[in-house]
């Protein structure tokens, strides 16, 4: 029940997004954090954290660098359900383009948005 519950108590005033797809798939944090919203914020924050470091890591250019970032970034978003930005940090591994990179950024910057509208 716990897991239905946050799912439901969220705003729903997240610019466009639908109940089906948000940046973080809320019901996959919950399973993931037991329902512990005290956890699932600290959980996100330590994800947006992360992907800001992640994120100017793979400016550095160096391919297999940008390669083994983006495999940890896909990791880190799988475990929060951050499933767009792991789709996307796939693509960044698989091609390393500046295109998937620019598309990483902004899955990234969406994820980070809904977290601080969780966390007012």
């Amino acid at each position: 029940m716990a897991a239905l519950s946050i799912a439901f108590e969220a705003p729903d005033n997240y610019r466009g997004y639908t109940s089906t797809h948000r940046p973080i798939d809320l019901v996959h944090l919950a399973r993931q954090t037991s329902g512990d919203k005290t956890l699932e914020l600290e959980v996100l924050n330590i994800f947006a954290r992360q992907a800001r470091t992640y994120m100017s890591d793979l400016s550095s250019g160096n391919a297999a660098a940008v390669a083994q970032t983006a495999h940890k970034l896909r990791g880190a978003a799988l475990a929060v359900g951050a499933f767009d930005v792991s789709n996307a940090a796939e693509k960044v591994e698989a091609n390393g383009d500046a295109a998937d990179i620019m598309m990483l950024g902004n899955a990234i910057a969406a994820a980070e948005d809904f977290i601080n509208t969780l966390s007012r």
